[in-house]
């Protein structure tokens, strides 16, 4: 298996039941619930173990689901997220960054609370777990943990403000026949104004639904944009491999 958190048990190269391990915390889905029930009995004469029966709430994320579809979201997260840092009455926004704000380290602002805009930052990062459309804002903004000004700050404060406008966003997955992965790459040029180093984002859909996203800075200055964009496609390659690595350990084969 390439993922190491990732066990499938196949019977003629058909896949009978998927494991997926998070510390204490297991996933189990399978095509046969009479297979799936003996793997549980199984496992629960060996370890202590609380079945909770069809997966509803795991990791701060919640699941729907249906015959049709499957909603992954983090809307109980996301208010909590909001009532943590005193954001719950707050007016809503729907961009997560002012047009034309342009963030550097040292822009000459007062320094703000770093404690709390850690936190900040760290809490949204979580919620980037299922929410795609905060990912750029989000990785931009956790430049500057080390030392925030209120200019940040500020800015942090937006993310949340566009949050509490957008609480009950998440991901639908709905039932179709495609086994089509789709990719999107692009990438800036130089738009860091501290190192003048290029930003990349990434994204992948599987049949109906977005699973796998990123938004980071590259490593190295780019001399133009074409080289921005190679350095970008190279590091999502090596990704799609990776991805396209698990759907086989899973039985699926993709266009």
């Amino acid at each position: 298996m390439i993922e190491p958190t990732l066990y499938v048990k196949k019977s003629d190269d058909l896949v009978m039941f998927i494991v997926a391990v998070y510390v204490d915390d297991r996933l189990l889905t399978g095509p046969d619930a009479a297979y799936l029930e003996n793997f549980k009995t199984q496992i629960m004469t060996e370890f202590e173990m609380i079945d909770l029966e069809l997966m509803r709430y795991f990791l701060g994320m919640e699941i729907i689901q249906t015959d049709e579809l499957i909603m992954i979201h983090q809307a109980k997260y996301a208010r909590d997220l909001l009532r943590k840092f005193k954001m719950e009455s707050c007016k809503p926004v729907y961009t997560t960054l002012a047009i034309g704000d342009k963030l550097i380290k040292n822009d000459g602002a007062d320094e703000a609370n770093g404690l709390i805009y850690r936190s900040i930052i760290g809490s949204i990062l979580y919620l980037a777990a299922t929410r795609p459309d905060i990912m750029f804002s989000t990785s931009l903004l956790s430049r500057f943990m080390q030392s925030p000004s209120e200019i940040h700050f500020k800015a942090a404060k937006r993310v949340l403000r566009y949050i509490k406008g957008t609480v009950n966003y998440g991901i639908k997955y709905s039932r179709t026949d495609s086994s089509e992965l789709q990719g999107y790459i692009d990438s800036d040029w130089a738009g860091s104004l501290d190192d003048s180093k290029s930003t990349r984002g990434f994204c992948f859909s599987f049949s109906s639904g977005m699973f796998s996203w990123n938004s980071k800075k590259q490593e190295v200055v780019a001399q133009s944009s074409v080289e921005a964009e190679y350095i970008a496609i190279s590091t999502v390659v090596n990704h799609i491999q990776w991805l396209r690595k698990i759907l086989v350990d899973l039985g699926i084969s993709s266009d």
